[in-house]
């Protein structure tokens, strides 16, 4: 079961993944909104196991504090994205938090390359730079899904001129890893709609416009 929550003032897109047998899951990216998540939770019968941040960005991790006050639930990221989370200029807090700029530090760190298991479901930890130094997406490769955050979005691709990003490593990260997923990959992002990987392949701006077929791949793993 996956609900997506649009929250704060831009709209992010906060997803609650859940399992329909265990009701064990995960909640990704809580930007805002806070009680809205809670009761969510709660109307799903919810147990989540981990909230799971793509980035430390003001507007991905603002409904944590609250959050934490009504669910007891660990907070996982990247660690190459420490350094951002514990920076109220590089996290945008300072900038977009009402003058009030705070930090977060991640209850465990997770490694590119990672593979554990929520909920029932594996999940793999992918890098991808560019948006923020310590960006990431998280790949479910048996499900066929891709949480993309700020990295890539439906034809377009996060911004790079914020601090810690990178047009040329967003270029790499979407064109020469990304976008090399299975091309039937369902891709979840952080704002705005949902895609797929072959869409991205004939449309984002960032393709390299030629793949190889899937089928050479048979692990479905995403190049480097």
């Amino acid at each position: 079961m996956l609900k997506r929550l649009m929250v704060g003032v831009i709209g992010t897109n906060c997803y609650l993944a859940a399992n329909e047998d265990t009701k064990e899951g995960f909640i990704l990216d809580p930007g805002g909104d806070a009680q809205r998540i809670a009761r969510e939770v709660r109307r799903m019968e919810m147990h989540p196991q981990a909230i799971l941040l793509t980035h430390g960005h003001a507007d991905h991790i603002s409904g944590i504090s609250e959050l934490e006050k009504q669910i007891q639930v660990p907070v996982w990221a990247l660690d190459r994205e420490k350094a951002v989370l514990h920076d109220t200029e590089a996290n945008l807090t300072a900038e977009f938090g009402g003058g009030q700029g705070f930090t977060l530090d991640a209850s465990r760190y997770l490694t590119d390359g990672e593979e554990f298991v929520l909920a029932g479901v594996k999940i793999r930890v992918i890098w991808t730079p560019g948006h923020t130094a310590g960006s990431c997406c998280y790949y479910l490769p048996e499900a066929g899904v891709l949480f993309s955050g700020d990295t890539l979005f439906a034809q377009s691709y996060g911004r790079t001129d914020m601090p810690t990003g990178s047009e040329r490593e967003m270029v790499h990260s979407v064109r020469d890893i990304l976008l090399r997923l299975p091309a039937a990959t369902k891709v979840f992002p952080g704002h705005m709609g949902f895609t797929t990987i072959a869409d991205e392949r004939a449309g984002n701006p960032l393709s390299a416009g030629n793949y190889p077929e899937d089928s050479a791949r048979a692990d479905g793993e995403a190049e480097a």
